[in-house]
Parts: C-alpha cells; structure tokens; sequence
C-alpha cells in the first residue's frame, strides 16, 4: 500500500513537472512571438515613417519646382508682354492721330496675350479639368498648350478602350506625364515627340519618346534628379512600374505601366 502511494505521488510530481515544464515552454514561445511581432512592427513603423519623410520631400520638391515654373513663366512670357505693353501706353501721344491707333492696338494685342497665357498656367495646375472633363481630355488640352509653343512636333495616340479611373488616380498620372514632357523642354532640345496611352485589360501602359538630347540613366541615378525622382515617386504611390531608356545623343524613351487595380 506505501508503495503504490509512493509510486502515485512520484507519477503526480513527474506530470506536475511536465506541465510546469511545458507551460514555461508554451510562455516562451509566446514571448518570442509577442517580441517577433514588436519588432516586425517597429519595422514597418520605420519603413512607413522612412516613406513618409521621402513623400513629404518630394511633395516639397514638387511644390518648389512648380513655383519655379510658374515664375520662369510669368518673368520669360507675360512679364516681357505686360512691359512692352506699358512702353506703347506710355509713350502714347493722343495729339498723333497716325501713331496712336496703331500703338493702342498692339497694346491690346499683347495684354490679349498675357491674359491668355496666364489662363494656360492656370489650367496647368488646376485639377478641376480632370473632375470635369477626365484624363483624356486633360491631356489634349496640355498638348495643344505645348503644340502653341511650337518647340517640338508631338504625337498623340491611344490605343484599346479607355477605362476611367477615380480623379486622384488619374490626376497623378495627369502630372506624370505634364513632368515628362517638362523634362522634354527643360533638358531634350528634341525636334520630336510622341505619347501613346495603351488601355490593357489589366493596366494602362504609357509610352513617352523623345529625340533628344539623351542621358546616361547611372549617372542620373547617381544625381538624383529631380525630374525623374518625382515621376518614380508618383507612380510608386500608384503601385505602378517605370522604365527608363536613354543614352546621349539617342534621346529617350519613358514606360510607365499602372494597374487598375
């Protein structure tokens, strides 16, 4: 009888253990785990945080470079009109009937033009074209501008059927390609443009060439510039694809590639 009451509390001391032996073992893994998902956490806190400051510079670029625009604009097109403008006004001799006219008239003309061309930068930066009238339109509107200006000749084409996307999304494919071609004007020196918009099943393919100047793409990697660091900013929030061929003196070619979903 004292040996099975022995042998019973040897075998509740053994199961006892165990228990207490898994437990501390079943505590273990849960507080690698429970340290596993803190610090997998934490990673992804920095790397959102990292995304974070990199948006918010290149929001801050865009924002400057856009200002630049603007003012290189206004002081190289109307600024120069608006002058010449007073010049007539001010030198304006009501007493000679032969001049004045004439000089009125061409005062007119270039505050005609100045008006107009403040109304192209207006459009350029509004994004209310692509509420009211989508992608498409938006595009031909900044081709015609860019037509106007006679710098280069430019292809337009679109192939497969259209899919409209929501107004953010194509807003930002919108400024894309108003930076490609910024980047065409600023730096190609091209006689020769072409844009194709290709509506696949699945995504948009946007294909951009010029017959530029031309680069090299690893220096230009290198440099960081801010023509392509935006574009590659912006397509990376549409959860999209750029490609970049150039090489100097064999102009360049851009492919951007947005799934609709």
């Amino acid at each position: 009888m004292q040996q099975n009451t022995n042998g019973i509390t040897i075998f509740l001391l053994i199961t006892t253990f165990l228990i207490m032996l898994m437990a501390v073992f079943i505590l273990a893994i849960l507080f690698l785990h429970r340290k596993k998902q803190l610090a997998y956490q934490e990673k992804i806190n920095e790397i959102e945080a990292h995304y974070e400051r990199n948006l918010l510079k290149t929001q801050l670029e865009i924002q400057e470079q856009t200002f630049q625009n603007i003012s290189r604009e206004i002081h190289d097109n109307i600024s120069l009109s608006l002058t010449l403008a007073k010049l007539h006004l001010n030198t304006l001799d009501l007493d000679d009937k032969l001049r004045s006219p004439a000089k009125v008239e061409t005062a007119v003309e270039l505050l005609t033009k100045s008006i107009a061309e403040l109304s192209d930068i207006s459009k350029g930066l509004n994004a209310d074209i692509i509420i009211q009238h989508g992608l498409l339109q938006a595009i031909e509107e900044e081709i015609q501008r860019i037509r106007q200006a006679g710098l280069f000749t430019l292809e337009f084409e679109v192939a497969g059927t259209p899919i409209y996307m929501d107004n953010q999304k194509e807003l930002i494919i919108f400024r894309i390609v108003q930076e490609s071609f910024n980047n065409i004007i600023k730096h190609a020196h091209a006689s020769h443009a072409r844009l194709i918009l290709y509506y696949d099943t699945a995504a948009l393919t946007i294909t951009i060439t010029d017959d530029g100047n031309g680069f090299d793409t690893e220096l230009a990697k290198l440099n960081s510039r801010a023509g392509l660091k935006n574009m590659s900013t912006r397509i990376n929030i549409l959860h999209g694809n750029m490609q970049v061929k150039s090489q100097p003196g064999k102009g360049t070619e851009l492919l951007f590639t947005i799934p609709f979903n």
